[in-house]
């Protein structure tokens, strides 16, 4: 998809807007999983997730090629805080549809960023579905939650940690639709490691988990977990090929797991993170046996998780 030179380009970019992520070695996430663990805190980036990485390598290429079109994507929240606040500095209109019923801090954040944002369908599948629509109707880019630049975007992260880090034996990345987890594989095979790659999805919404078990594409017919970042139910494609070949596994994990490893978080490492940022942890939490003694990285990929939702299902 890119190269290790092109991936060099595009953090060189990244970081001309925001500050290099911290990897931190936590010791009570050692001591509570017996593994040597390091997490790589997308949550520290400026819209509190590592979605902004890619969102500034796709906004940089429209605005110098100079189509002075629009830009609409339909997200659950982190994605189109990304869109919008790249959008801002290289002053591209952005529209975000999202399901009836999202996070109400999430759309409020979109819209302090500069987003149009627009309410529209029960689920990410069918606000994906009125963007398609919007962006032929309106003439706009529409943006893809997994595109070649957005990848090479997010794969940033994973540039950072490995360069870091050395000797990772394994590296938990939640999926979504599969920028995170394919930027990741991609990084590693360009840097010539071995670190394995595993996928974390929820139990509630796992049609990656299910295509990787079977070894071709299955579409899913839910997305019902807390962890929005992760609540996808159609699989894509070309992710999927990527996975298929640079993944070790896909783990799931319960909404009880995820909301357990949120709290561990802020017990351990006094850090928010969002549903999707803490499976890693609850899916190493699990696979303790297996990991005791290894050195592991944990992606947090994001700590955009609503107050409410805070209360209810974590403390």
């Amino acid at each position: 998809m890119f190269s290790l030179t092109e991936l060099q380009d595009a953090a060189d970019l990244v970081h001309a807007h925001a500050l290099v992520t911290p990897q931190i070695q936590w010791p009570l996430l050692t001591q509570r999983s017996g593994a040597d663990v390091w997490v790589k805190h997308e949550n520290h980036l400026p819209t509190g997730a590592f979605k902004v990485r890619g969102g500034v390598v796709f906004a940089e290429r429209q605005a110098r090629e100079g189509t002075g079109r629009g830009l609409i994507s339909a997200t659950r929240g982190n994605h189109g805080q990304s869109l919008a606040w790249a959008g801002s500095r290289f002053g591209l209109k952005v529209t975000v549809i999202v399901p009836r019923g999202n996070s109400p801090e999430k759309n409020a954040a979109m819209a302090a960023l500069g987003a149009t944002v627009i309410e529209h369908g029960t689920d990410f599948e069918e606000a994906r579905e009125e963007a398609h629509r919007r962006a032929a109707a309106e003439d706009r880019v529409f943006v893809p939650s997994f595109a070649p630049d957005l990848v090479k975007g997010v794969a940033t992260y994973a540039f950072e940690l490995f360069q870091a880090v050395p000797d990772i034996d394994a590296v938990y990345v939640p999926i979504g639709l599969g920028s995170g987890i394919c930027g990741t594989i991609l990084a590693r095979d360009l840097l010539g490691l071995k670190t394995k790659v595993i996928g974390v999805q929820s139990t509630g919404a796992d049609c990656y988990a299910q295509s990787f078990a079977a070894g071709h594409l299955v579409p899913g017919n839910r997305a019902d977990t807390m962890a929005d970042g992760i609540a996808v139910r159609q699989p894509d494609a070309e992710a999927l090929r990527i996975i298929l070949g640079g993944a070790d596994r896909i783990v799931t994990v319960t909404d009880q797991q995820i909301a357990a490893a949120i709290a561990a978080y802020w017990t351990d490492t006094h850090n928010l993170v969002e549903g999707a940022g803490a499976a890693p942890l609850a899916a190493l939490i699990q696979d303790a046996a297996a990991l005791r003694g290894k050195r592991v990285a944990l992606i947090a990929s994001g700590g955009n998780i609503d107050l409410a939702l805070f209360r209810s299902r974590v403390v």
